[in-house]
């Protein structure tokens, strides 16, 4: 007889994170139009490191850009949808909360624009 209380083991609740964590990309890339801006444009900036052949410490900059605004915008959604749930109803408080988290995605969209283009203007001209 097995103890319901017993762990799973390690390699097991591993797997399971995994599939919790793609069908969180998945939800965000499917639902929420912002990632799908941001993904847009992190396809059109893998395409032209293709184009314009970076270089290995470009592809690992560019890349990182990409991540960060990736997971600063996907914190931000939870954030919003965390809000939402706690106070559906406008509430100024809330309100800060959602601008501040958008904040960090503006931060992080701004700097990863300047790397595209301290890479990508050298090459065009």
């Amino acid at each position: 007889m097995t103890d319901p209380e017993a762990k799973e083991p390690f390699v097991i609740n591993r797997i399971k994170a995994f599939k919790y964590a793609f069908k969180g990309a998945w939800l965000l890339i499917k639902n929420e139009p912002s990632i799908q801006v941001q993904s847009f444009c992190a396809l059109v900036v893998t395409v032209l490191g293709f184009v314009y052949e970076i270089s290995t410490l470009e592809w690992c900059i560019q890349l990182l850009a990409i991540g960060l605004v990736l997971a600063v915008e996907g914190l931000n959604t939870a954030v919003e949808k965390i809000a939402d749930f706690i106070h559906p109803e406008y509430h100024k408080k809330i309100g800060i909360i959602k601008d501040v988290s958008a904040g960090a995605v503006t931060f992080a969209a701004v700097i990863a624009a300047l790397i595209g283009f301290i890479i990508y203007i050298p090459k065009l001209f």
